[in-house]
């Protein structure tokens, strides 16, 4: 049992309730740490995939849900499974068997004490690759002073400098000073730092921060003050992902009510603009997504293979446990 979740006000959310008696805040998550997927995920930013793949854990629940999320299935409807800390040193040990360049914990934000202890587990048994951190950047600084000494590279969302989009999507006016703060807490503690791939081909990221901002359709006078912060605040200190990939998301009966915007893949005149907005700040660092026109990439978290063959390979899932191979052994073990 963790102390934090006695009276949970681990995220701005501060829901109050005891989640070690099992009561559920907004997240949707008692005290159990709960996964729906890990596996190698190649389709991360190039520093983050590096040559072997990132070695992604989703975690069940969320404190933020958006309304047009992709992994609704376990951000909203509670798709996973409860580990305790052995299993998920396991999982993290397992991927770094697999090849994984880092061991990437998205969506854990309403879950930090339990993380940080089975992160730590995982340390302790002799996972020596990289911690990344992948959250929508909701956070506390205080709470995730407690993952000091783990993590050492921050995946980090900006989704939105605009308070009303933010109160009308996400249910959290607040968003954008909370977003804000944390992600100049998650820079304050990371410099930028690369390393080379576990095969020597490529370089990826060891530490430093990486924000990731999702352009919406018919938004882009969002996406310019998202920029115009980064580029004032954060430029040299980190690298900016813009993303290009938003597609409506037919399964998420949530997504059918949006009226914030208009919910469509992005045009060709916006990829554009957007292009011309990057020239226009002066960001020359970071990554550019290419436009992406199907809905053929989005997951299915109830299979064991959620995403195309191509974009990922799975180690464990919710329903089956770990993929064949069995659970590692500590590092440490002569029979590895």
């Amino acid at each position: 049992m963790e102390r934090e979740y006695e009276s949970c006000a681990i995220c701005p959310r501060a829901c109050g309730v005891n989640r070690n008696a099992g009561e559920r805040g907004l997240c949707g998550e008692t005290a159990e740490l709960r996964l729906s997927w890990a596996g190698l995920h190649y389709g991360e930013e190039p520093p983050i995939t590096g040559a072997g793949g990132s070695g992604t854990i989703f975690v069940t629940g969320c404190n933020l849900r958006c309304k047009f999320c992709q992994n609704f299935q376990i951000s909203h409807d509670g798709m996973g499974a409860a580990v305790d800390d052995d299993t998920f040193a396991d999982i993290c040990l397992r991927l770094e068997r697999a090849g994984a360049e880092n061991v990437n914990v998205v969506t854990g934000s309403h879950a930090i004490p339990a993380l940080a202890r089975g992160l730590d587990r995982a340390r302790s048994r002799g996972l020596s690759v990289p911690i990344l951190w992948n959250s929508s950047a909701y956070e506390n600084p205080e709470a995730l002073e407690l993952l000091d000494g783990l993590v050492t590279a921050w995946l980090p969302d900006l989704k939105t400098l605009n308070p009303e989009l933010s109160e009308s999507v996400f249910d959290a006016r607040d968003y954008p000073s909370v977003a804000k703060r944390a992600i100049r807490h998650m820079a304050s503690r990371a410099p930028l730092e690369y390393a080379r791939s576990r095969d020597g081909s490529a370089e990826v990221l060891s530490s430093g921060v990486i924000v990731r901002h999702l352009a919406l359709p018919g938004r882009l006078g969002d996406t310019r003050l998202a920029l115009e912060w980064f580029a004032e605040r954060l430029a040299g200190t980190a690298i900016l992902s813009l993303m290009t990939q938003y597609t409506p998301v037919e399964a998420n009966p949530r997504a059918r009510a949006l009226d914030e915007f208009q919910n469509r893949p992005l045009d060709e005149a916006e990829y554009d603009s957007l292009r011309a907005l990057l020239e226009e700040l002066g960001i020359d660092a970071g990554f550019y997504q290419e436009l992406v026109s199907d809905s053929e990439w989005l997951p299915d978290f109830g299979r064991a293979q959620p995403f195309s063959s191509a974009l990922a390979k799975p180690v464990w899932h919710w329903k089956g446990g770990f993929a064949a191979g069995g659970a590692p052994q500590d590092s440490r073990s002569p029979t590895r």
